[in-house]
């Protein structure tokens, strides 16, 4: 009987293991046992492989191509931060790699994930998402991933938009108008929407009626009136005349 219950254990043992997978070398089989690892979800096990590349067989082909796997396993692990800090790492250690328009993706990727819910919180990852995004365009347009990345270039800017607005609409709201011209003055400057630029024009006008400063307008009028679509230049035109007024 004793017999017969180590030989179940034998078979057993041996029906649960996976066989090792193939390779020229035991780096090449820790890497494959590593993707097979991270792509079931394994992570750990998947983290303990890679480093045993870098430790054991560090001047190895795979050695490499272990640290970019790493980075991938961080963030399947939605572990962004770090993510984006180990892409970074390795485009800074290899700028030349075959997978350099993969990294600039993923690096976008990490800080895209980042990004709040509502922009009334940091968007600083916005503002990185962005900036690796078109790093993409620019150095690889040839890139599968250029027009999903225009997509979320225009996500992170109508986020970043929206709280510019929401900034400027709150000191107006709270009385504090040379705070919210400011804010609205940028507005201006940095973003092309035909509705955000008017409303900004005229609450930047607005705001100087409440400052009594008519200076402001009238260094602004032709440049607004000029920016402006057609149709709000009848409303730039009466906060104009309202600004000159209000000194009266």
């Amino acid at each position: 009987m004793r017999l017969l219950a180590l030989l179940f254990v034998f078979i057993l043992m041996n029906s649960c293991s996976t066989p090792r997978p193939k390779g020229s070398t035991e780096a090449e089989i820790l890497y494959q046992e590593a993707q097979e690892l991270m792509e079931s979800g394994r992570f750990i096990l998947a983290t303990e492989k890679l480093n045993r590349i870098r430790s054991k067989f560090p001047y190895s082909y795979y050695a490499t191509f272990a640290e970019l796997l790493g980075a991938d396993v961080l963030f399947k692990q939605e572990n962004y931060a770090e993510a984006a800090a180990a892409y970074i790492v390795f485009k800074d250690f290899h700028p030349r790699h075959k997978k350099a328009d993969y990294v600039l993706w993923m690096i976008g990727e990490s800080f895209y994930k980042q990004t709040p819910d509502t922009h009334d919180r940091d968007l600083s990852p916005a503002f990185e998402a962005i900036k690796y995004y078109q790093e993409l365009q620019k150095v690889f347009p040839a890139s599968d991933k250029i027009e999903v990345s225009r997509e979320r270039i225009a996500e992170c800017k109508k986020m970043i938009r929206d709280k510019e607005k929401y900034i400027a609409d709150f000191y107006f709201k709270t009385e504090v108008y040379d705070a919210a011209r400011f804010r609205y003055k940028n507005i201006i400057q940095e973003f092309n929407e035909p509705e955000l630029r008017a409303h900004a024009m005229l609450r930047a006008m607005e705001s100087s009626i409440e400052l009594r400063d008519p200076k402001f307008c009238r260094e602004h009028k032709e440049i607004y009136v000029n920016l402006i679509d057609e149709k709000y230049k009848n409303e730039l035109n009466e906060a104009y005349s309202s600004c000159l007024s209000s000194v009266e």
